[in-house]
């Protein structure tokens, strides 16, 4: 990365009142003709950083350092992307002003970008340009507004998609792990077709469809693949869960006791729920107990679980969506072996993933307490 202030390059006026700037430019879809002319004027005025080489265009800023070290040496995207964040701030506060290029739009699906406009020490400018959604909707035919388009992450299907109904556009679906996710996530007798959407505008453009139990299976997903399903149905599971959220709301806004609870209020009936659970177990394997015992034991820690999430939704702290995404990419970090592991690697012994686990958790601690001293 820069180190230096390169000949040329605007600096930042000491005791000036305006804060340093980013100045976030996006590479388009994939057609180097798409490039705004912003965003060339911006690599010849001001020292500018990729987020990424892996992207069509890229080659037009050879010249440019970029973050994909970062994703080569870690396997944790969250912490990539604070990373990226913090070594960005430090360029704006030596040079005043940088650039910083991202594919597709700055606007579309990129954390680094939501994470610098929260940060209050930089001045974020935006400049617009054309995003790999223009591609989609011409290539489909298809008015989002009109139809109600829901757009999701294929990293967060199994969380995002719950409660959501009609068509849907999946996008980033960069990794067979990803394509599997998806379609486990969807459990119905008449599973949906799916348009397949690569490239798009490129000369190895390519739209088809495929079947949904072939997902993973029937293409080469790269980070340039989208997904249409153009009727999201909702399976047992999604809809029972989407059923049981709904309930306790309506508990907490028309039940006296519901509507008394708080989270430490509840604290009693949670441990009493565990416990009930862990003897349910223990019974069942003695043979004392039934399966059905500790399915009803489970339902009403769930149902607990689930009135904590809902608090904190009225509270507009978290609610259930977050509870499942923290504990999903939580244990996606966890298991790298599973969800990052190369092909033809060998899967670690059981004695490697102990180590693996703690020593990833250590991170993760370290990552937690660096955030916390920021805030402070």
């Amino acid at each position: 990365m820069a180190s230096g202030i390169p000949s040329g390059f605007q600096l930042f006026q000491a005791g000036s009142s305006n804060l340093p700037k980013i100045i976030i430019g996006g590479l388009g879809p994939g057609d180097a003709d798409l490039i705004p002319d912003a965003v060339l004027k911006l690599v010849r005025t001001h020292l500018t950083f990729l987020r990424t080489r892996k992207h069509p265009c890229a080659y037009v800023f050879e010249d440019l350092d970029s973050f994909d070290h970062l994703y080569e040496s870690q396997r944790d995207e969250a912490g990539i992307h604070e990373v990226m964040v913090e070594q960005l701030v430090r360029e704006s506060t030596d040079l005043g002003t940088i650039g910083y290029l991202v594919p597709g739009s700055p606007l579309i699906a990129e954390r680094t970008v939501e994470l610098l406009r929260q940060r209050e020490e930089v001045s974020v400018e935006i400049l617009p340009g054309v995003s790999f959604l223009d591609l989609v909707w011409e290539r489909l035919q298809v008015d989002p507004i009109a139809r109600n388009v829901s757009i999701v992450d294929a990293q967060a299907f199994g969380t995002e998609v719950t409660g959501l109904k009609g068509p849907l556009l999946v996008a980033q679906c960069d990794n067979r792990s990803a394509l599997s996710g998806i379609k486990l996530s969807i459990d119905v007798e008449e599973p949906p077709k799916v348009t397949v959407l690569q490239r798009l505008g490129l000369e190895d453009e390519a739209v088809f469809e495929v079947e949904w139990e072939n997902l993973d299976l029937g293409f080469e997903p790269d980070h340039l693949t989208s997904l249409w399903i153009p009727e999201l149905p909702r399976s047992d599971l999604a809809r029972l869960i989407v059923d049981l959220h709904a309930l306790v709301r309506r508990l907490r806004s028309e039940c006296p006791w519901d509507m008394d609870q708080t989270h430490v209020s509840l604290i009693p009936g949670l441990l009493e729920e565990a416990n009930e659970v862990v003897e349910a177990i223990e019974l069942a394997e003695k043979g004392e107990g039934s399966l059905e015992d500790l399915v009803e034991e489970l339902g009403d820690l769930l149902f607990h679980i689930i009135m904590q999430s809902v608090i904190g939704e009225e509270e507009k702290t978290f609610d259930l969506a977050d509870v499942a995404r923290e504990v999903r990419n939580k244990m996606i970090r966890r298991h790298p072996h599973i969800f990052d592991r190369k092909s033809g690697s060998p899967m670690p012994t059981k004695e490697e993933l102990v180590e693996q686990w703690q020593t990833i958790k250590a991170a993760e601690r370290e990552t937690a307490n660096s955030k916390k001293s920021r805030a402070n």
